[in-house]
């Protein structure tokens, strides 16, 4: 069995002082580099990013200009290509990482199964080639990229074990609630 580490959207808008930062961000980038050192067991490291149009709302994703965003469908602006909030957290050594995946240009995008990697392939097709069929996760935000990547990941019929001392989600609710969900999709909880 060859397993990955998928580290789902590590990004600055999304720690601590940024656009959707959440509590624990920094923390879990710094806790990544360290399993990334610690544990270099893994066949293949994929990183994630939401990478915007700067341009519109891309699909709906980003609340229109004089609306408020509701939080759940609709955002601010964050993680917009080629800006400093986009930008992987300084503390993930991303020099670890094998693959990159960019993923909500011009579109709502949750997983990075929804993305392609900087040389244009799609995520499922990179695991298969690599051959990979388990997959770690691990990221921002438990309760909306890394629930949906995570379920991505196991409906294409990997093992899938989400690492919970390396998540941090917007709500302590909605965040139990993906955990409880992805427990029912057959995805491990780890400790």
């Amino acid at each position: 069995m060859a397993r990955g580490l998928l580290i789902v959207d590590v990004q600055k808008d999304f720690t601590e002082g940024g656009a959707l930062g959440v509590e624990g961000g920094a923390a879990v980038a710094s806790g990544i580099t360290e399993l990334l050192r610690s544990e270099p067991g893994y066949a293949l490291v994929i990183a994630s990013r939401d990478w915007h149009d700067a341009d519109g709302t891309n699909g709906g994703h980003f609340a229109a200009d004089g609306e408020q965003p509701d939080f759940a469908g609709t955002w601010p602006r964050h993680c917009v290509a080629g800006t400093e909030g986009a930008e992987y957290h300084d503390a993930l050594d991303v020099g670890r990482v094998d693959v990159h995946v960019r993923k909500g240009m011009g579109e709502p995008a949750y997983s990075a199964f929804e993305g392609v990697t900087t040389r244009g392939e799609r995520l499922a097709d990179v695991l298969a080639e690599a051959g990979i069929d388990a997959l770690d996760v691990v990221g921002i935000a438990t309760d909306y990229c890394v629930r949906a990547s995570a379920l991505d990941a196991r409906a294409g019929g990997l093992a899938v074990v989400v690492r919970t001392e390396l998540i941090a989600g917007v709500a302590p609710e909605t965040s139990a609630a993906a955990l409880r969900e992805l427990a029912a999709a057959g995805v491990g909880i780890a400790p």
